[in-house]
């Protein structure tokens, strides 16, 4: 508060230059952001910025300067782009946020550098693309030493946020313990969120012997968030770890006080006019009343939910609430409309780059609505949500996946025929062509070594299986190419054939690349041009 106040009274200065206040502009909008206060932030920079989308002009400004201005308007946009729920936001951050980059980079200032880079994964954080985001974060960390301090402690807490979110708590909680030196002097806001994700990622890692040790250290950690934050009355990330607390109460089984901080959240949450996070809270809030069998209710709440998130950039969000909206509807018997929704989910978090959010959409349909599906249809989704979910550090969600599976082969082995439309030769055909399919995805197209897998003599054989049995499993092997014919055997093939009454045949005789014939220890294979993948 003390360095607003400085800021405010400083920036007046008619000995300032320009390029001066406009860099006290930056540094107040920054004091602002670092406890939520966006709005604020947003009016530090009124007369170089008209808001999202728009550009600011920074035709007087040096090349320092402008940069800074960039990377400070990219980090505003994504913020209230994502809080405003304004569709593209992140994609008009990441423009503003590039262009600093190449402005620093030409400078030389690598820490600039690192720091928009961080603020880039960020946007690709909340997008679902984590693979992007993760490559980002190892080129800005590689840029940084525990003397950059502050920066160094953000770029390590999203590197983390990242594992949490791609399901891999235990590479999080590494990446904190090794960093736990970089926080002890970070600001409040960072230490915070340095004890909320590792709450989180406790939480997903599960309990692992002593269940009361577990559940005190998930909530001593979740405490300490709070702590911080509310030392400098961070209000959005109070209502953040409210949220969090109620979804550690839901897992325990405790419905009123996971209600009680939902209340606690929404009270926030409402006073900042945050629609990304009330929606979100919705989900919550849904999850908590399906758990308790307040099936219509929490039906109606998630359908407001989604309406909120699809309009903005937060995939996974938005896979995550199509998820337990499909969970209500298929509870209340309404299995077309929930199969709907469960694929969209799928399709939307798998696009996004959210795998985890995709397989646990995935299991859903498959725990809710296992009638509904064909065997075909079964063993598909098993299998896709094992690709989905193969790095999976999540214990629930690692049984869940197991459960899944053996109910799928409960259902198949069990479930009698139409035996007015059962064709014995058809289901064999038709599971041949899983097994198949199967093989090629897990030899990248390869018949080879498909056939090989299979227990097929070679892939001739799996060839022929698939020209007369299964020619729609073609697409997925590999290209075939030509092999090119060696040169000895053009070379025997151009030259010129004994005649009867020359005394020999020239069948079998094999020739060396001077056209002189080879003796049988020597010979090369034979054969005709062959067709190889």
């Amino acid at each position: 508060m003390l360095a607003v106040k400085a800021l405010i009274q400083q920036i007046p200065d008619p000995g300032l230059s320009h390029d001066e206040r406009v860099r006290l502009r930056c540094k107040l909008a920054r004091e602002f952001e670092k406890t939520g206060n966006f709005d604020a932030a947003c009016g530090a920079m009124d007369d170089l910025w008209l808001g999202v989308g728009k550009r600011p002009n920074l035709d007087t400004l040096d090349r320092a300067t402008a940069a800074e201005v960039l990377l400070l308007l990219g980090l505003l946009t994504g913020w209230v782009g994502n809080i405003k729920v304004i569709k593209g936001s992140q994609e008009i951050a990441k423009d503003l946020l590039s262009e600093s980059v190449a402005i620093f980079g030409a400078l030389g200032n690598i820490k600039k550098v690192a720091e928009a880079q961080t603020e880039i994964a960020l946007c690709c954080l909340r997008e679902g693309s984590f693979d992007v985001a993760r490559t980002l974060f190892v080129e800005a960390l590689a840029r940084l030493d525990d003397a950059d301090g502050d920066l160094k402690a953000r770029a390590v807490l999203r590197s983390a946020m990242i594992e949490v979110a791609a399901s891999r708590p235990g590479d999080a909680v590494n990446k904190l313990n090794a960093a736990v030196s970089v926080f002890e002097v970070a600001n409040d806001v960072l230490r915070g969120n340095f004890h909320n994700v590792m709450a989180i990622a406790l939480k997903r890692l599960g309990a692992h012997g002593d269940r009361e040790n577990y559940i005190d250290s998930v909530l001593r950690e979740f405490n300490a968030a709070n702590f911080y934050w509310g030392r400098i009355g961070h209000t959005r990330y109070q209502g953040v770890v409210q949220n969090n607390l109620a979804m550690f109460y839901l897992e325990l089984g405790r419905f009123a006080e996971a209600h009680d901080h939902l209340d606690r959240a929404q009270a926030l949450y409402t006073k900042l006019n945050d629609s990304i996070h009330l929606a979100e809270l919705e989900d919550s809030r849904a999850r908590v009343l399906l758990a308790e069998g307040a099936i219509q209710k929490a039906e109606k709440i998630i359908d407001g939910a989604i309406r909120t998130l699809e309009k903005g950039d937060q995939k996974p969000s938005f896979a995550e609430a199509l998820t337990t909206h499909g969970v209500a509807l298929a509870k209340l018997g309404r299995a077309t409309e929930a199969r709907a929704s469960f694929e969209k989910a799928i399709d939307i978090a798998e696009r996004a780059g959210d795998l985890e959010k995709a397989g646990l959409a995935a299991l859903a349909l498959i725990e809710e609505l296992p009638k509904q599906l064909t065997e075909d249809e079964l063993c598909s989704l098993v299998e896709s949500a094992r690709g989905f979910l193969k790095h999976t550090q999540n214990t629930m969600t690692r049984r869940r996946l197991t459960e899944c599976a053996w109910r799928a082969i409960s259902l198949i082995h069990t479930a009698r025929p139409d035996w007015t439309t059962f064709s014995l030769s058809e289901t064999l055909r038709r599971h041949e062509g899983r097994f198949i399919q199967m093989a090629l995805e897990d030899t990248d197209g390869s018949v080879t070594k498909a056939a090989a897998v299979l227990g097929l003599p070679g892939h001739q054989s799996l060839n022929f299986i698939l020209h007369h049995r299964h020619p729609e499993l073609l697409s997925a092997r590999r290209p075939i190419r030509p092999r090119r014919r060696s040169t000895l055997k053009l070379v025997a093939a151009a030259l010129p054939q004994k005649s009867e009454s020359g005394g020999g045949s020239a069948k079998g005789a094999k020739y060396d690349s001077q056209g002189q014939a080879l003796s049988n220890a020597k010979r090369v294979a034979p054969g005709s041009q062959t067709l190889v993948e």
